[in-house]
């Protein structure tokens, strides 16, 4: 009988392990992590600095109506209120290098957590979004199909 208590102790302190060993991240892996807010001038060089790099993916989270009216040149259209919008961001590479933004930065920040939760590994948040892009003179694209 004592002997069976010791088994279960020792079966669940294994357990134990190996659930908390499954929740430790590499610390190298987090510290090469790069999530962080920036201008729209660091913005600017940051795509100008990585116009050839097909490893470098611009996402607007704006609704489709929105980014209609103007956008930042090569950026891909991913409504963050779409009820899909986690699963798609979930199917990306997330070894890539990802510059979002939105219409004043609020759901561009939420996404920006959301990617470090899913273990992206390089992702900026354009903070203040496009407004204020376009209010430091930085083009846009406007193919206006609801103006």
């Amino acid at each position: 009988m004592f002997e069976s208590k010791i088994t279960k102790i020792l079966s669940w302190m294994l357990l134990l392990l190996i659930f908390i060993s499954g929740c430790i991240t590499d610390p190298d892996e987090q510290e090469n992590k790069v999530l962080q807010n920036i201008s729209a001038e660091e913005a600017y060089q940051l795509i100008e600095e990585n116009k050839d790099n097909a490893d470098f993916i611009i996402i607007d989270i704006r609704t489709e109506i929105e980014y209609d009216q103007g956008y930042i040149q090569n950026a891909i259209n991913i409504d963050y209120y779409l009820p899909d919008f986690s699963q798609t961001l979930q199917n990306l590479d997330k070894n890539k290098t990802y510059l979002i933004y939105c219409r004043s930065g609020n759901r561009s920040s939420n996404t920006l957590n959301t990617m470090n939760k899913l273990d992206f590994m390089e992702v900026y948040n354009l903070e203040g979004g496009i407004i204020t892009w376009i209010e430091e003179g930085y083009p846009i694209i406007e193919d206006c199909k609801v103006c």
